[in-house]
């Protein structure tokens, strides 16, 4: 398949404590440079998977941003789409996590990715119809995803990236299914995690009936989808976590991969074994999905 992924591409800064953390305090554990973004994670693990796959995101001019850049094209992300932004720095993200991998916390310095903006979108609207899928992530602004939403013929995927995004997600659906046709699946899925459920803002209003699917990772417990208000759920697949950073990530590639019509069961099955590759790697992406037999 030709997907397009829209969002975020950065340099993440992942510290992890040696012992239990304690806060207000200074913790004895490593701390490794590697490169992210949700978007970025998407694209890399479904340019594993096979895809060809175009990343339409902004990079900064600094020696992380050239790193960054050469690094999406080494794994075979397509980048005519993307933009660099003279004198600006790498949107980055760092992230705190315990000796078990989990992320206690984090930091999200993006930014540079208010540029990418409906005037922004709109100029990239050629390259978007021309896939036969596209994923956006939610560091895109409410205006911007509806200006997707509205305008995109292949269907759409979006996550949910954190609770403080999330709500953009609605806000855009009601932006845009004002402008579209009776009935139309406005999104043909949505990544979240249990957190980020709660702050899609969709629910109770209507504007659920206009998404296909809804994903909730819900880390060990597994995955919930939600389809015409029902609900299904899939076991986690057993696994030595070390660190669940890109974990969802891998999730939504494995669904994307599998199409808009892939059968719910099927779905789930690609994104949770991708989210197990995933997470059984230091890395935010773990090469050896190129390995799954999905």
């Amino acid at each position: 398949m030709k997907i397009c992924v829209i969002g975020g591409a950065n340099a993440d800064i992942t510290a992890t404590s040696s012992s239990m953390f304690v806060p207000g305090d200074s913790n004895p554990g490593k701390v490794r440079i590697s490169f992210g973004g949700v978007a970025r994670n998407v694209a890399h693990n479904l340019a594993l998977l096979g895809d060809e796959v175009h990343l339409l995101t902004v990079f900064g001019s600094d020696s992380l941003a050239e790193r960054l850049r050469e690094h999406c094209i080494r794994s075979g992300i397509l980048l005519e789409g993307s933009e660099t932004v003279p004198g600006a720095s790498q949107s980055m993200f760092l992230s705190i996590n315990s000796p078990e991998g989990e992320m206690l916390g984090g930091v999200a310095d993006m930014a540079i990715l208010d540029r990418m903006d409906q005037e922004w979108i709109s100029a990239r609207m050629g390259l978007i119809n021309d896939s036969d899928a596209v994923v956006a992530d939610a560091n895109l602004s409410a205006g911007s995803l509806s200006s997707l939403i509205g305008c995109c013929r292949p269907p759409v995927f979006v996550d949910a990236v954190s609770c403080a995004k999330a709500p953009r997600i609605g806000e855009a659906l009601a932006l845009a299914t004002g402008g579209l046709p009776a009935g139309k699946q406005a999104i043909a899925a949505i990544k979240c995690n249990s957190a980020e459920e709660g702050m899609l803002g969709i629910f109770g209003n209507g504007l659920s009936e206009a998404v296909g699917r809804i994903y909730v990772s819900q880390g060990r417990s597994g995955l919930k989808v939600i389809e015409k208000g029902r609900e299904s759920h899939f076991p986690a697949l057993e696994c030595k976590v070390v660190n669940t950073t890109g974990g969802g990530d891998a999730l939504l590639a494995g669904i994307v991969h599998m199409g808009k019509d892939a059968d719910v069961s099927d779905a789930a099955r690609a994104g949770l074994l991708c989210a197990r590759c995933a997470v059984s790697s230091a890395d935010a992406v773990n090469e050896g999905i190129k390995n799954l037999r999905i």
